[in-house]
């Protein structure tokens, strides 16, 4: 007995459902990258652990894709999806013929969700649930319209696209919205500002800078309303976040706040206390590097530098560039970066930081008080009130 086929919209219909989720899903990670770079405070709902957190892969330049965030790539794609998908729910030879050109489509979705899982596994090693439901998306796209082909387009898949170019091409009514849907998202790229890239406020001559009695680098007023303790681990995201907008008070209140700078690696071959497992290996010697960059007057440039190189990986960090860019003496850098000093001065910061019961970065100290993560908004209005 033949088999009887359902009707052609309990195939199709859920085409549009899958691609509006695809969307729905793909705006929220374009919310939630925007806001882990401009919010001090954001932290998304699947920041759950080191290994579930949507946050570390917002966080990593693997988020970006040809200048423009990954996740508005994928809204453009579940849109000119959906677009292409609503003119294929009307049951005709010709618009039938629509399925083969959003199958490969659909296989080109797979192809690249592959491509991000396997970066998210191995390179990022952190795992955005919001993601993984939109590589489900696409799998699910891929199959269902592998079975409308099967169920309803004989024909082979080379013979469909012709006669799809040639029908797209007679439909201005289908070309017209997707034409303009494309140009607006050039328009976004061309006005979209690289919000995820900090730029540091210049470190201008006018602006205070020195070492307190203990030896740490500080920056901002020589007689301060505040003064603001921080303890970071340069391969910390929210660290470089809490220190650009800290950076952009001192350069606006430079004569209320003083901003003094501990370092607090969370290296395991260095805040052996905390840390038992490998976590930011390297980050002891980072900070070492910049204790090396003090000696030579420019603890600031290589702090501020240090957050926008690293974010990059520590494994492509090239200590002869890095000198060069910041017009250092490479030699005397790598020599004073191991030198005993420098190692006292990490340890000693360490243990001021263990003795304060600081447990994570970025973590401050304000009036004796710690917070942990940011600083609370009525501390900041105090500035702004005087």
């Amino acid at each position: 007995m033949k088999q009887k086929t359902l009707p052609y919209r309990v195939y199709t219909v859920p085409i549009l459902v899958l691609a509006a989720f695809g969307i729905a899903a793909s705006a929220y990670l374009g919310l939630s990258h925007y806001r882990n770079y401009t919010d001090i405070g954001y932290s998304s709902f699947c920041a759950i652990s080191q290994a579930i957190n949507c946050d570390t892969v917002s966080q990593s330049p693997w988020s970006i894709l040809l200048g423009i965030p990954v996740a508005l790539w994928g809204v453009l794609g579940y849109t000119l999806f959906f677009l292409l998908s609503l003119p294929a729910q009307v049951n005709t030879e010709e618009r039938r013929g629509l399925w083969d050109l959003l199958f490969l489509i659909a296989l080109l979705f797979s192809l690249i969700d592959l491509f991000f899982g396997y970066i998210t596994a191995v390179k990022i090693e952190s795992y955005c649930l919001v993601c993984l439901f939109t590589y489900a998306v696409s799998f699910a796209l891929l199959f269902q319209t592998w079975i409308i082909r099967q169920r309803f387009n004989r024909h082979s898949l080379l013979t469909g696209l012709k006669s799809n170019m040639h029908f797209l091409v007679q439909q201005k009514s289908i070309m017209i919205p997707l034409v303009i849907l494309v140009l607006a998202f050039g328009a976004v790229r061309i006005v979209m500002p690289t919000y995820w890239e900090y730029k540091y406020p210049p470190l201008s001559k006018d602006i205070a800078r020195g070492v307190t009695e203990e030896g740490h680098p500080w920056i901002g007023a020589e007689n301060p309303t505040l003064i603001i303790k921080e303890f970071t681990d340069y391969q910390c995201f929210q660290c470089s976040k809490v220190h650009f907008f800290l950076r952009q008070l001192v350069d606006k209140y430079s004569d209320k706040i003083r901003l003094v700078h501990y370092h607090y690696p969370m290296d395991e071959k260095f805040n052996t206390v905390l840390v038992k497992e490998p976590f930011h290996t390297g980050s002891g010697n980072l900070a070492l590097l910049t204790i090396a960059a003090a000696r030579q007057g420019k603890f600031w440039e290589a702090n501020d530098a240090l957050y926008t190189v690293i974010r990059h990986g520590i494994a492509a960090f090239n200590i002869q560039k890095f000198a060069e860019k910041l017009q250092l003496d490479a030699d005397q850098l790598k020599k004073d970066m191991y030198s005993e000093t420098a190692l006292k001065h990490v340890e000693s910061d360490i243990w001021t930081g263990l003795k304060n019961n600081i447990v994570g970065t970025p973590s401050f100290i304000v009036d004796g008080k710690v917070y942990v993560g940011r600083l609370p908004n009525e501390i900041l209005d105090i500035i702004k009130e005087e």
